[in-house]
């Protein structure tokens, strides 16, 4: 987060001095950097965090991958592909904000989430070695325990990202997240018998 509210700063910054456009009456005129933002939607850190943050989630598409050739249950299989779909063209709009606003977009397998507090929903190598590993039931136990976990982080940061973002599409996108990935958790958790 500190490292995106510095972005943010910086690229604040950019316009230059503010002295210059001071009218002599003291207030400042739009500068040329302030229309740039405007164009650009007027994001913020919350921004730029939401985005950074979201695309690890890459990682669930890869579990979800998983599931059509090991599991054992349909449930599974539709949620994993449900999952997928959904996930899938999220990333991309993501990763496209990122780079219009000219922010470095993670790498694949990136774990700096966790600089930002997304380190609890993301799966260690060792948890994935472990889904890859299993099959049937066991697959679809873990799978399903490793997901909820996953989303939760991810509404989490959907929430916060709605109450202090300011990139219309960014806190859409959010709530979004929010209700779709609220549902699959409260699914998952009456097939795993917790509801």
């Amino acid at each position: 987060m500190a490292a995106s509210a510095a972005a943010a700063l910086a690229l604040a910054a950019c316009g230059g001095s503010g002295d210059s456009s001071a009218g002599h009456d003291g207030h400042s005129k739009e500068s040329p950097s302030a229309s740039a933002s405007a164009s650009q939607g007027q994001q913020n850190a919350a921004d730029f965090a939401f985005a950074k943050g979201m695309i690890p989630h890459r990682q669930a598409i890869e579990m979800a991958d998983l599931a059509p050739s090991r599991s054992g249950s349909a449930e599974v299989m539709t949620l994993a592909k449900q999952i997928k779909k959904a996930q899938g063209p999220e990333i991309k709009t993501l990763s496209g904000w990122l780079t219009s606003w000219g922010e470095e977009v993670p790498a694949e397998g990136a774990m700096d989430h966790a600089e930002h507090g997304m380190g609890h929903m993301m799966m260690t190598a060792e948890e994935m070695d472990k889904l890859k590993d299993s099959s049937g039931k066991a697959l679809d136990t873990a799978f399903m325990e490793m997901m909820i976990k996953h989303h939760e982080g991810a509404v989490t940061m959907a929430e916060t990202e709605k109450a202090d973002g300011s990139y219309e599409p960014a806190t859409k996108m959010a709530a979004a997240i929010i209700t779709s990935q609220t549902a699959e958790i409260t699914r998952m958790n009456e097939l795993l018998g917790k509801n």
